[in-house]
């Protein structure tokens, strides 16, 4: 879904929130002096840090795409057990062929003021994702449209010329390739259905419209909160909870301690703070496991000296003993990655796709590329990106290999990478959606809006390509592994670590679970 640099699709891993502080009504002193909350039941606030953009297809970060989810409705969503669900399309289906797609979307839709929401507001909204003027950075998801790619980068004009029309109550979508994961990709709140005073007329998001297609309507932002209104036409019914409050500001407070005070009803928390809690009589019990499909990586930028040379890279992939270097590292809430796949999703392969911790054909590597015992190989700048293992990678990679690593933390890590990558980089990643390409393709594809290290492999390519075309699960499955193989050998760019979070949520507050995609659903919240 989302990069999680200083940008959605980014806020550092190392300091990513994924979920809410909630707080509210007043508090009473229950059993043991233990502080329980007696709230309004209609009313909750929630601290979900401030967004950078209010507008669905320009957020590109976990945090902003926490409150688009919030304001503008997809045509189908994931439940708690990640099943893909009719939303605001009732309906779907699927040509045999998978290269068309038809949404029906329900009867009587409206936007939060009333007016009527039709399959051209879909049209519409999903158009501005690849708007050239201003793309969206997770445009490459949209680029199977057929028409798409050509529309993106101005070689055509007309937006009739994408494969994305209107017909009658249904949107009919048009692919260059079967596309069967497509009615999951467009369930990620950058494809968030706005009004036609934004996709026809040009209204600014951020100048004040507050008309959506979401479970809650922007009620007032001032200095320290975003307040959010039920929205009376919402498609499911209004939501139990009337009033939101998105905190931004509680005061530098512990969570834990605002917890114990009954002024935070749901808080993420460190693994410090569960390691004591799950043995805490009053907390233990709302200690919480909050599963998290996400993925920090290291990358090389394969377009410039040294790492357009695969033996440069292969050599600093062999140096490093990856698995290990998270097992020493990690306070208990990450595990080392062995694959670019996290666990969860099919398509990750059922073993490592790491490549081969031996320190000598590192050394070996890097003397065929022309740079024997690292002689020669100018400083490597190592953007670190708030990764916890950094220094540990560069003292591995300057002890096997000789070379020097200057460890660097920018002040736009998202930004750089974007425009003017270093050699060397970090990113972390939460899916979009729970689909093997949404950490293979949209991230490392050739021309991919994603694909930082523009890395560009014809075989990684065609394997994605017939993936996405294989209806047969065991089919798509081989041409996945297929694909990790040559990342595995290609080395653009090594997965360090998967990492779940957790919580305290609060007994009686009911829909406060995640199903991994990092954002929690307010409309499916309510108190007991």
């Amino acid at each position: 879904m989302a990069a999680l640099t200083a940008s959605r699709w980014g806020i550092r891993l190392a300091g990513l929130v994924l979920c809410a502080f909630a707080f509210g009504g007043f508090s009473v002193e229950g059993p043991n002096g233990h502080v329980a909350r007696a709230a309004a039941p209609d009313e909750v606030r929630i601290l979900f840090g401030a967004p950078t953009t209010l507008d669905p297809a320009i957020q590109s970060d976990i945090g902003s795409a926490a409150y688009t989810a919030q304001l503008f409705e997809t045509v189908t969503a994931f439940d708690a057990q990640l099943i893909l669900r009719p939303a605001l399309a009732g309906s779907w289906d699927i040509s045999d062929d998978g290269r068309r797609i038809v949404f029906h979307l329900r009867d009587g839709l409206k936007f939060s003021d009333g007016a009527p929401l039709t399959a051209a507001d879909v049209v519409g909204s999903w158009l501005r994702v690849i708007d050239p003027a201003r793309p969206s950075l997770l445009s490459s998801l949209f680029l199977d449209v057929r028409g798409a790619s050509d529309y993106l980068i101005g070689r055509t004009t007309n937006p009739d010329d994408v494969g994305l029309r209107a017909d009658g109550r249904d949107v009919v979508v048009d692919l260059e390739r079967p596309g069967a994961d497509f009615p999951a990709i467009v369930a990620g709140p950058t494809f968030g259905i706005v009004p036609p005073s934004v996709w026809q007329d040009g209204v600014d998001i951020e100048a004040g419209s507050d008309v959506g297609s979401g479970a809650y309507v922007l009620d007032a932002v001032t200095p320290t909160e975003h307040r959010l209104a039920a929205n009376a036409h919402f498609w499911a019914g209004p939501p139990a909870i009337g009033i939101a409050h998105l905190v931004t500001d509680i005061g530098g407070r512990s969570p834990v301690t605002a917890f114990e005070a009954g002024d935070v009803d749901y808080t993420g928390i460190g693994i410090y703070d569960a390691s004591w809690i799950r043995f805490d009589a009053d907390l233990g019990p709302q200690l919480r496991l909050v599963p998290s499909l996400s993925l920090s990586y290291v990358g090389f930028t394969a377009t410039t000296p040294p790492f357009d040379d695969v033996r440069v890279r292969r050599a600093f992939g062999a140096a490093v003993d990856w698995v290990r270097l998270v097992e020493l590292g990690s306070a208990g809430d990450e595990i080392g990655a062995d694959s670019m796949v996290p666990p969860g999703i099919p398509g990750g392969g059922d073993r490592s796709w790491l490549p081969v911790h031996d320190p000598g054909g590192a050394r070996e590597f890097l003397a065929a590329a022309g740079y024997p015992g690292g002689v020669g190989l100018p400083e490597v700048t190592f953007a670190a990106g708030g990764l916890s293992y950094a220094e540990a990678i560069a003292a591995d990679l300057e002890r096997e290999l000789g070379v020097t690593i200057r460890l660097e933390e920018l002040d736009d890590h998202f930004g750089r990478l974007h425009d003017d990558p270093p050699q060397m980089w970090t990113l972390g990643w939460v899916a979009d959606y729970p689909g093997a390409n949404d950490f293979l393709g949209v991230l490392l594809g050739t021309g991919s809006s994603n694909n930082y290290g523009r890395w560009s492999s014809a075989a990684f390519d065609a394997a994605i390509e017939a993936a996405l075309a294989d209806r047969d699960p065991d089919g798509a499955r081989a041409a996945y592994e297929k694909a990790l193989g040559v990342v595995r050998d290609d080395v653009p760019v090594v997965p360090i670590a998967y990492g779940d979070g957790w919580a305290l949520s609060r007994d009686g507050l009911l829909g406060a679970g995640q199903n991994g995609l990092g954002i929690l659903r307010l409309a499916g919240m309510a108190w007991e």
